[in-house]
């Protein structure tokens, strides 16, 4: 079989997506790849084709438990003998995986990085023909990456104490040039082919959004995509309580992931969001890499992730269906001092030296600094990032909120004046919210003490929220910093600079509306309407009875692009419904009846 029967047969696809083929060619002929794609360009295929090209075993390494676990699922449901070995399983299930791995009874293996180093592991590898390694979630190598796993610096030993040298093919969804240029080097790539698909995702709309009040402004907008599946990002594990707490008090059916819960209640919500039980989840970064959820519609950051790269990876989890979908930042002024006070507490890490973890951690802060510029920029949100990938495109993308609403950059030199002699004048003792009560000449009764101070009132026309939007336009710019668990504001060198230097501050400043929001489709298909519509919600409700009885996610069975194509073309019979994209040899033999009762009722 080709790779074309392989593709129809196994993945139910008849043509391979951008970048894919060429990708699969060259590892089927022993050629070395390192592959960026982005989130949804189906990276899978481009392994999992080529291992069932191949005489021998196909090892995947992933940090990634959840995504092991799904994919395993799916490969074994379109007929691929595969399997994972991770800390999910008990010793005897290791050990029998391990034996069947040595039979020769899997064409592809799913490894965490911490297994490679196992003697056991090892053994078997070095007794079995090991063709292909696959790489995912590559940028784990790099020190500079957003997710550096020190174990991933174990994948080079694995590969040179092999018989023979497999190929390698290493795959990332963000990577800068840095990060690509460690990938090639610590995993010792041989003169790859590299395929970058670009990392523009034109489904998606980017916006960027600075209220007043964020929790209120996120129950609005929840509210408005009531029934979509979303997820919702926070900083700390204390604001997914908060947060997750607050829509269930408003009747908004939510579930929360962070490490702080037991592994057990995080897979139990994991499953209730991944089957559509619970349509919200409220989560930290620790949540969704490897979950291969099709129809999430929104993603919404309650929180400023602390790097670009985080922000695309977590961002791009909307639309991996193809159809529009939402990238929302809810920024504030708090973002910047919770984005540092992470940063500078970070666990060390114990394989970097001193100097190496000092060197990482301004690597970061410098990373931070570029998320901050997107966050309060005035240009194209999608071309910032595209260009931040090194991804040259024009200033327009028509599709993100700053190309639709016209911006303004006020200067508040005066302003940051009344705010650097309050902070001043209080000592550098005390908060933004503190010193921005203080500006506004409140009467409450923590700050009846400070009422005296010669700024007191300075900005009383103005809303606490405009104030504290100045406030963050100092501390962006450096003239301000705030530090710590509790961080006050304090003046730094450039402080002088606006109160006697002649510096000017500009502050970015909502104008008029451009044009209403016209996001792109990818999809050339329309939303269906009438019977379809009905259709659709019938085949759902057959899929979700069926996973349910096989306890997998419900896109294993089918995915949502799948059934709108079976409603679309309707298929009458078992040759027909192989034309239906999604649908290979082994589901249509497995589900394909079933399905097809449904269709007949409304034919």
């Amino acid at each position: 079989m080709d790779k074309y029967g392989i593709l129809k047969t196994y993945f139910g696809y008849d043509t391979f997506r951008p970048g894919q083929e060429q990708i699969v060619d060259a590892l089927a002929s022993g050629r070395d790849v390192l592959a960026v794609m982005p989130t949804g360009a189906g990276k899978s295929i481009c392994y999992q084709t080529p291992a069932l090209l191949s005489d021998g075993i196909t090892v995947v390494v992933s940090p990634l438990i959840s995504l092991m676990k799904d994919q395993v699922a799916s490969l074994i449901k379109s007929g691929v003998p595969a399997a994972y070995l991770n800390s999910s399983l008990t010793y005897e299930q290791y050990m029998l995986a391990l034996s069947r791995m040595q039979a020769g009874r899997y064409k592809i293996v799913y490894v965490a990085p911490e297994r490679l180093s196992s003697p056991r592991f090892l053994e078997v590898c070095r007794s079995v023909s090991v063709c292909i390694v696959a790489v995912d979630e590559a940028h784990c190598v790099s020190q500079w990456g957003q997710d550096f796993r020190p174990d991933y610096l174990k994948i080079a030993d694995f590969i040179h104490s092999l018989p023979r040298r497999p190929v390698v093919g290493a795959f990332t969804a963000t990577a800068t040039d840095r990060v690509r240029d460690d990938i090639r080097k610590i995993l010792d790539l041989d003169s790859p082919v590299t395929v970058t698909t670009g990392f523009d995702r034109p489904n998606l709309f980017f916006s960027v959004l600075t209220p007043e009040k964020k929790t209120e402004k996120l129950l609005s907008l929840i509210r408005e995509r009531r029934g979509r599946s979303g997820i919702i990002y926070c900083a700390t594990r204390r604001s997914v309580e908060d947060v997750c707490e607050m829509l269930l008090r408003a009747g908004v059916p939510a579930t929360r992931y962070h490490a702080g819960l037991t592994a057990e209640e995080r897979q139990k919500n994991q499953d209730s969001f991944v089957s559509d039980l619970t349509p919200v989840i409220v989560a930290t970064n620790a949540f969704g890499m490897g979950i291969d959820k099709s129809n999430v519609s929104f993603v919404i950051h309650y929180n400023m992730p602390k790097n670009i790269e985080s922000y695309y990876q977590e961002a791009g989890r909307a639309g991996r269906d193809g159809e529009p979908a939402e990238c929302i930042l809810l920024y504030g002024p708090h973002d910047i001092i919770t984005a540092k006070f992470l940063i500078n507490n970070s666990e060390p890490n114990p394989d970097l030296s001193e100097e190496e973890q000092a060197s990482v951690r301004q690597s970061e802060l410098s990373r931070l600094e570029d998320m901050i510029r997107y966050a309060t920029g005035t240009g194209c949100l999608r071309a910032f990032i595209l260009r931040y990938f090194g991804e040259a495109t024009g200033d327009f993308c028509g599709a993100c909120s700053n190309c639709l609403e016209s911006y303004e950059s006020e200067d508040i030199t005066e302003d940051a004046k009344c705010v650097l002699r309050c902070v001043a004048e209080t000592q550098q003792r005390y908060g933004m919210s503190l010193i921005s009560e203080v500006l506004k000449g409140s009467s409450s009764e923590r700050i009846s003490r400070l009422d005296r101070a010669g700024s007191f009132g300075a900005l009383r026309t103005y809303t606490l929220a405009k104030i504290k939007n100045i406030i963050s336009a100092l501390l962006t710019d450096g003239f301000l910093t705030a530090d710590g668990e509790y961080p006050v504001l304090t003046l730094t060198e450039r402080s002088a600079d606006v109160l006697y230097g002649g510096a000017h501050v500009k502050m970015k400043v909502l104008g008029k509306k451009k044009k209403e929001p016209e996001m792109k489709k990818t999809s050339s298909s329309q939303a269906l309407t009438g019977e379809d519509s009905e259709l659709l919600t019938e085949l759902k409700r057959l899929r979700a009875r069926l996973a349910r009885e096989e306890n997998v996610p419900a896109y294993i069975i089918f995915t949502d692009a799948t059934l709108t194509d079976m409603c679309r073309k309707k298929p009458r019979d078992m040759t027909e419904i192989l034309r239906v994209t999604g649908v290979g040899e082994r589901k249509r033999d497995k589900y394909g009846m079933q399905f097809l009762g449904v269709i007949e009722k409304f034919v």
